[in-house]
């Protein structure tokens, strides 16, 4: 824990007392450095999404006011008592919702609205399959695609099939099937339209042969990439060499695509000051929107992000610890 003066907001900055910040394994790859290039160094602050109360505005700010709830994409920073955040990447946050529920529409809830809507531009009838289908970016998918009118698949553990064949989807064990051949047998040999690829690497060449014609390759994730809290090097080398050649191979096919998401970009240099965080969403106004077609989700009951752990900000190492073994149970949050 670091002791230091409440910041200042900048221009179009406000400042935030944090309500609830996430522990995500985002967060352990920003620490061991696998999430994307030219992410923070240590030591930092982690923390990638917050929901808290604006404080004091910056120069030029103009649409929040003081008192008002807000929720930001941090990327790094969260967990602190207050941060500063940009004024035009925050979303309203209604005061009577749950702030540590409404967290998991920050990060978890909007990546895979986003891959869904945004990216791979799903349409009701589809069929989809969800690679780490009972971690919590694999429920929200699942909950999400219920409400858009897809067929699902999702690849889990022996474990976690009653809890994913419990949201709609044909559970696929990973560690015992093979999921191209297995989604080829419930599609007709077809393939299924959509794949929602979290982990990359090799997965990512095996998951381009599941799509049938005019299907879509979602990559959005490093998963393999950390082994044991720490940087693989060989599982890097091999997530870069079989990205590389999916692309190749979605360049040179007429009827399959490759397509990357990235929920987030990493704020200017320029623009890190002490007390500020680490980055913005990469389209805020889309961000706004979707944010608000989620709250209206969660207030018709269409969609149950679940609270794991509240933990004080005094015990983030131990919500890090407890990353792998709550992924399915719902999300960890800090409570400053």
């Amino acid at each position: 824990m670091v002791e230091e003066k409440d910041p200042r907001p900048g221009p179009a900055e406000v400042r935030v007392r944090v309500l609830a910040a996430g522990v995500s394994f985002t967060d352990s790859q920003l620490r061991a450095g696998t999430y994307i290039p030219g992410g923070p160094k240590p030591p930092f602050t982690p923390g990638y999404e917050l929901v808290g109360v604006v404080e004091e505005l910056g120069p030029g700010c103009s649409r929040l006011r003081v008192g008002d709830r807000i929720g930001a994409l941090t990327v790094w920073g969260a967990d602190a008592d207050r941060v500063c955040v940009p004024e035009a990447s925050a979303v309203d946050v209604p005061d009577d919702l749950d702030p540590a529920e409404v967290l998991s529409l920050v990060f978890t809830y909007m990546t895979a609205y986003q891959v869904l809507h945004r990216t791979a531009l799903v349409k009701r009838g589809e069929t989809l399959l969800v690679h780490g289908a009972a971690g919590r970016v694999g429920i929200a998918m699942l909950e999400l695609a219920v409400v858009a009118g897809l067929r699902t698949f999702g690849t889990a553990s022996a474990r976690d099939r009653e809890q994913v064949e419990r949201l709609g989807a044909v559970a696929i064990d990973y560690r015992i099937e093979d999921f191209v051949a297995r989604v080829r047998e419930l599609t007709d040999g077809q393939g299924v339209d959509v794949v929602s690829d979290s982990l990359g690497g090799p997965i990512s060449l095996r998951s381009f042969r599941a799509l049938r014609a005019g299907g879509r390759l979602v990559v959005f994730g490093r998963y393999d990439t950390l082994k044991d809290g720490h940087k693989s090097w060989p599982a890097v080398i091999k997530w870069y060499a079989a990205v590389a050649a999916v692309w190749a191979w979605g360049a040179l096919s007429p009827r399959r695509r490759v397509m990357k998401y990235q929920i987030q970009k990493f704020r200017e240099a320029a623009q890190q000051r002490p007390g500020t965080v680490g980055g913005v969403p990469r389209y805020p106004a889309w961000f706004r929107e979707d944010f608000g077609v989620l709250i209206d989700l969660l207030r018709r009951g269409e969609i149950h992000p679940t609270v794991a752990e509240r933990l004080p900000l005094s015990e983030a190492r131990r919500a890090h610890e407890l990353l792998e073994s709550s992924a399915s149970k719902g999300k960890l949050v800090l409570v400053p």
